[in-house]
């Protein structure tokens, strides 16, 4: 397994960006490769994406939620193996940290000499870095999701 963290300062308050996290099929608007996540429910999410010219579909079960501080998934069936976490900290009252974990299974000479090359590292941080413009350019959330798992 390969691990990927990184992190990012947006200046929203934690619960803004939290909420925002929380609407996942928001994330094609910022998450390059991402082209469609439908919610099954609380805990199930489907991914369609397309890296590098390969798509795969997935689905991700919600592991653990509590709001304002923590979102993390482990994928539970199709192409792709991951898991992770994404941390909220507060900074400030208009600052908040935003901390991104994975652990990933690459597949393939493709996406293991992708890995080796940082590939997903530098695929975080872009997509980390498009979030901060969504939601500060927005200002508040385009919905939200408090419940706990």
């Amino acid at each position: 397994m390969s691990q990927v963290e990184e992190s990012v300062e947006v200046s929203v308050p934690v619960r803004t960006a939290y909420n925002q996290w929380t609407q996942f099929e928001s994330f094609p608007q910022f998450m390059e490769g991402v082209e469609r996540i439908d919610q099954a429910g609380d805990r199930l999410t489907h991914w369609v994406t397309s890296i590098g010219g390969v798509k795969r579909e997935f689905d991700a079960k919600i592991t653990e939620q509590i709001p304002d501080e923590r979102v993390a998934w482990s994928t539970v069936d199709g192409e792709a193996k991951q898991a992770g976490v994404v941390t909220f900290h507060r900074i400030d009252d208009t600052t908040t940290k935003i901390m991104l974990q994975m652990a990933f299974d690459p597949d393939g000479l493709a996406e293991n000499v992708g890995d080796r090359l940082g590939v997903v590292k530098r695929q975080v941080n872009g997509d980390l870095k498009r979030f901060k413009t969504f939601i500060e350019n927005r200002g508040i959330e385009t919905g939200a999701w408090r419940g706990s798992v």
